[in-house]
């Protein structure tokens, strides 16, 4: 058969790049309840629908040629209930999916990709950090350079990002750009390792004390949700993209209308004739929208305000509600800067915005 050398050649690579990195790593995970990279994959896009991109990248560097398999991450296109997305997934078990400079290009052309041909990008974060000595010297900071808006925000496409794991680095750099971010309960997001930093200020600190999910969901607010399975967190994935459009020049989708949640009669039974009782406004929210549709975003964080996608007769609609349940509804910094974030996210991508007001004052 012509060509059958090379074919054969083609299929050996591609089984090295499908390994990623080894048996023995991928039965930890297994034997720990983690998903890999290619089981996320699997598990958030439409069955089939996975197209990826950069299969047979490695390591420029020779020393990590030989156990780069994809270079770490994970790139490609894919379908959320049929609508197109763009994907980036960090395989930690190929050098700890630290950031070099040949995945940092595949990260660079996903995200122009997406934002070109307007699909909405999902980063499925778990790293170690940048690679090193690869991210060093000029040849490094070059070639990752090239990408000039490595960084940049530029709200053109919904942007969500999960952690995983330990998530160091690029990680945590695109999380807190992205529109929302979803964790697993075990994740840390940080600049650098619990050990670095120790050693850095001298004394120990925790993983959990440093970048743990209950830190970013009560006192940074940097993750909207924490769940305690990797499914979990990738069904969150689903039901926010959802909601929004695929990108800023569209409406969000619209789904066949449903019934409200209660009867709104209940209303009066909720909200007090008391000015002075306190109230669960998440109870109206959930009485008004459709049936099941109510969706909220950083629950843990400034809690005297309430933010939160839901549809009424189908069509979305943001919530932005005050709390009297939490301080008498009256709202703090961290109340403040949680519906900023949430009335950018409604306005980037033509949610309407319903304000439910409670309002006594500040702190």
């Amino acid at each position: 058969m012509a060509h059958e050398e090379k074919l054969a050649e083609l299929e050996r690579r591609r089984a090295i790049a499908l390994a990623m990195g080894g048996e023995r790593k991928l039965e930890a995970r297994r034997n720990s309840g983690v998903l890999n990279a290619r089981e996320r994959i699997d598990y958030l896009l439409d069955e089939g629908s996975f197209l990826e991109a950069g299969l047979h990248a490695y390591s420029i560097r020779p020393e990590t040629r030989d156990k780069s398999p994809a270079d770490g991450k994970i790139a490609g296109y894919g379908k959320v209930q049929g609508r197109p997305v763009a994907l980036v997934a960090n395989d930690f078990t190929v050098l700890g999916a630290s950031s070099a400079q040949v995945n940092m290009k595949k990260m660079g052309h996903m995200k122009k990709t997406a934002r070109e041909r307007r699909m909405p990008l999902v980063l499925l974060g778990e790293s170690s950090g940048g690679r090193m000595p690869d991210r060093m010297g000029a040849s490094g900071r070059a070639t990752i350079g090239q990408d000039r808006e490595e960084y940049r925000r530029t709200r053109d496409t919904p942007w969500v990002s999960t952690l995983m794991g330990q998530s160091y680095g690029s990680s945590t750099w695109y999380s807190v750009i992205s529109d929302v971010v979803f964790a697993r309960k075990g994740a840390v997001m940080a600049v650098t390792s619990p050990r670095v930093t120790s050693i850095a200020i001298g004394q120990e600190i925790s993983a959990e004390d440093l970048g743990g999910w209950k830190l970013h969901t009560e006192v940074t607010g940097l993750v909207d949700q924490a769940f305690d399975t990797d499914e979990e967190v990738l069904e969150a994935v689903k039901t926010f993209l959802s909601y929004l459009p695929s990108h800023k020049g569209e409406a969000p989708p619209r789904v066949a209308p449903k019934p409200a949640g209660d009867d709104q009669e209940k209303l009066l039974e909720i909200v007090p004739e008391a000015r002075q009782r306190v109230y669960d406004s998440r109870r109206v929210l959930r009485t008004i929208a459709d049936e099941g549709s109510v969706f909220e975003l950083k629950s843990r964080f400034g809690r005297a305000i309430v933010t939160a996608l839901a549809r009424i007769e189908g069509r979305t609609v943001g919530f932005l509600a005050n709390n009297p349940l939490h301080k008498g509804g009256a709202i703090d910094p961290d109340a403040c800067d949680k519906a900023v974030n949430f009335l950018v996210l409604c306005d980037s991508f033509n949610i309407p915005i319903i304000s439910m007001v409670d309002q006594p004052g500040f702190f």
